[in-house]
């Protein structure tokens, strides 16, 4: 079976919007250190936190998670 790994334009889609991570972390309800950990691929988020960080983003969730094979 093929693995993947799932990456992020988090920081990216922040950079866009002109917020910190603790601007981000505020606004959809979590921590600084959430937001750090799902950017820096430590943690795989929920569907439901991926479709908040979308939603913020106005952007479909492809845009903000794809996955890669490896």
């Amino acid at each position: 079976m093929d693995e993947y790994e799932l990456y992020n334009t988090i920081k990216i889609q922040r950079a866009i919007k002109n917020v910190t991570q603790e601007g981000l972390a505020q606004k959809i309800g979590v921590t600084r250190k959430t937001i750090n950990a799902i950017e820096n691929r430590k943690i795989v988020p929920s569907t439901m936190l991926a479709m908040r960080l979308a939603l913020f983003f106005d952007v479909a969730v492809e845009e903000v998670f794809n996955l890669k094979k490896i």
